[in-house]
């Protein structure tokens, strides 16, 4: 059996390590977190909670630092928008914080073989290498809660999308490398600007 030593903490270490308060954060989302976050239909804001995987975008930090085995992070969409069709090699849940959310799935790129819709307290876990995307159908913005399971940090590219997601990204100069690394345009920090007002970035 592993044991790990005891750490004793202070009220300062577990507010400054280990607390995330989201008036705090709420204007550090990621407005281009990967390449299909450029296309129209899948614009949404990502925040990343723990952990330092599923990331195209590297200019980016989690909120806790500290290893937990685990990733969490929360995307906020409008109408219509999410991510597109994708996959992993591990287990992707998700917890629906606000709003409707439609979320569909197949066994492999080429076929969507079921969907289902969400509602606030609803959850679904999605299996590997099972294909996913999903979409805010709510009038409103909407909030999402995920959770990945343990994983190694891939040297490879995560998420594996759809050909036809990468295709369409290329179109907008958004590419990735053979690491799962974003190649971005020249105009990326404009782009990002944009995207954050276009999503009101700060807003609840």
């Amino acid at each position: 059996m592993t044991t790990t030593k005891k750490t004793n903490y202070t009220k300062e270490t577990i507010e400054r390590d280990w607390t995330v308060r989201f008036d705090e954060i709420k204007d550090k989302a990621i407005p281009l977190m990967f390449i299909d976050s450029i296309i129209p239909g899948h614009n949404r804001l990502n925040y990343a909670l723990i952990g330092d995987t599923a990331s195209e975008n590297e200019n980016y930090n989690p909120v806790i630092t500290e290893p937990h085995g685990f990733q969490i992070g929360m995307v906020k969409a409008p109408k219509g928008n999410g991510p597109a069709f994708h996959t992993h090699e591990y287990i992707e849940t998700f917890f629906v914080l606000t709003g409707e959310w439609r979320f569909y799935w197949g066994n492999s790129e080429d076929e969507i073989e079921g969907e289902t819709i969400l509602k606030p307290w609803d959850m679904i876990s999605l299996p590997p290498y099972m294909y996913r995307g999903f979409e805010n159908i709510a009038e409103e913005d909407a909030w999402l809660f995920s959770i990945l399971e343990q994983h190694e940090v891939f040297d490879r590219p995560d998420p594996i999308w759809d050909p036809k997601v990468v295709k369409k990204g290329e179109e907008y100069n958004f590419r990735v490398d053979d690491k799962g690394k974003m190649i971005a345009p020249e105009n990326f920090s404009q782009l990002e600007e944009e995207m954050a007002k276009k999503l009101k970035m700060g807003e609840k």
